[in-house]
Formats: C-alpha cells, sequence, structure tokens
C-alpha cells in the first residue's frame, strides 16, 4: 500500500508516516518511481508508534523499543522494560516540578487575592 493509505488506515498523517520512517522507527519498499511501499503490517506498526507517541516516549526511546517487538527474546524485553522504567521515573520527577509550579502558583494567587480584598476594602471605606 501506498503512504496515504497507509497514514488513513492507521489513522496518523502522511507527515508522521514519514517522520516514522526518519526516525528508522518504520520502513518501507520503493517503486522504480521512488514512491513508498507498506506492507499490511506497517498499519499496527504505525498504530504502536502513535501509541507510544501519546504516552509521552520520545522517538530516540521508542527505537530502543522496538527490538522487544521485531526480536522478542529475553534480552530484549528486559533492556525494554529497563528503558520504560528509566522513562517513568523520568515522567515522574516532570509530574513533581510540575505539582510544584502548581503549589507556587497557588500561593501567588492567594496573595493576589488577599491583596485585592484589601484594595476593596480600602475603597469601600474611603
Amino acid at each position: 500500500m501506498r503512504i496515504g493509505e497507509l497514514a488513513a488506515r492507521a489513522g496518523v498523517s502522511v507527515r508522521s508516516v514519514r517522520y516514522y520512517e526518519e526516525q528508522g522507527l518504520l520502513a518501507s519498499t520503493r517503486s522504480a518511481s521512488g514512491q513508498r511501499h507498506y506492507t499490511e503490517a506497517e498499519v499496527e506498526r504505525v498504530a504502536f508508534i502513535q501509541r507510544l507517541y501519546t504516552a509521552g516516549l520520545s522517538s530516540r526511546t521508542i527505537a530502543g523499543l522496538l527490538p522487544c517487538v521485531d526480536a522478542p527474546s529475553q534480552a530484549n524485553s528486559d533492556a525494554a522494560i529497563a528503558r520504560m522504567e528509566l522513562e517513568r521515573d523520568r515522567l515522574s520527577a516532570h509530574i513533581a516540578d510540575l505539582v510544584r509550579t502548581r503549589d507556587a502558583l497557588d500561593g501567588l494567587m492567594a496573595t493576589a487575592r488577599a491583596h485585592r480584598a484589601e484594595l476593596v476594602a480600602a475603597a469601600v471605606a474611603g
């Protein structure tokens, strides 16, 4: 199948399919005129890659996980699990940073509201 059909069937843009190929996540054969052609198996692969991106993984991380899919083995599975644990830890740290930032913003908002209330009270009294 050609790139447009693959993109439509996998629910992604043609640009995404090209990007996946540029990143080494997907392979195609080329016709004599240079058009990309894909097999039926690439539909599920693209959908899988998209799910990994949606989970917040980078193309580099995804490339590190694909050997587990392409050549299942205990070693590849162990490597994939270790990589996913690193990603989970990275995401957990990012979430903690976001929570601290949100809490700081809540504090600033409380201070601003208190200051506004003082201004309103002064205007009413004045």
